[in-house]
């Protein structure tokens, strides 16, 4: 058995703007280094076996909060990295739908059969990810794993955990550094918590979705 705490990153200026970050490797916000504070102070888990991160900044900064926490090192993955939007990173959801009105509406009805100009998809990102989850639930690293990484790459794992169809991923809501747990049983698992952010104790609640 093993706990995987999936964190998604702090808050970015990018985050606050609006603007489709992807793997655009864009930092955290002084909000968002507090952010990444108070969960380090206020860390919902007692013991933490081995820290994971995408290898962008905004997640591997959020992933060294915890870690430091625990005396452990950050392992840096580009398998948890965001989607890549292509041709639409550094852009508002209003430039983005004025030049691709029926591709980003196609992104939010069906996200699972929608792949970014110049860019991935959501079902190249769960494929990715998964894969390398899979890998870490069979490591001898111990019981407890942290994984750092962003809202899209988060919801397409807990779609996976809960066999939910890709296209329905964003029912699920991730606010910056949002705790969920995976508790995974050989090939089962089970989703024993999605979006706490009770570690902020009502500091720097925002309902910005954008990875």
């Amino acid at each position: 058995m093993k706990k995987i705490i999936l964190v998604r990153h702090g808050q970015t200026a990018w985050n606050k703007l609006g603007k489709y970050q992807g793997q655009a490797d864009v930092e955290l916000s002084e909000q968002g280094r507090r952010q990444a504070q108070l969960l380090k102070e206020n860390f919902p888990f007692d013991k933490v076996d081995a820290v994971y991160s995408s290898s962008l900044n905004r997640a591997v900064e959020t992933a060294k909060a915890v870690a430091g926490k625990f005396g452990l090192k950050v392992k840096s993955c580009d398998d948890f990295k965001e989607i890549n939007f292509g041709a639409w990173e550094g852009l508002t959801y209003d430039q983005i739908h004025d030049k691709w009105p029926v591709e980003h509406e196609k992104l939010f009805k069906c996200p699972g059969e929608m792949t970014c100009p110049d860019g991935e998809s959501f079902a190249d990102v769960q494929a990715r990810a998964v894969a390398k989850l899979k890998k870490i639930i069979k490591s001898p690293e111990g019981e407890n794993i942290v994984i750092a990484a962003h809202g899209g790459v988060i919801r397409t794992l807990l779609a996976y955990a809960l066999g939910m169809p890709l296209n329905n991923m964003w029912h699920i809501r991730q606010d910056n550094t949002a705790v969920n747990l995976i508790t995974a049983y050989d090939e089962s698992m089970v989703v024993e918590l999605m979006n706490s952010t009770v570690h902020l104790k009502g500091e720097f609640l925002d309902s910005n979705m954008w990875k």
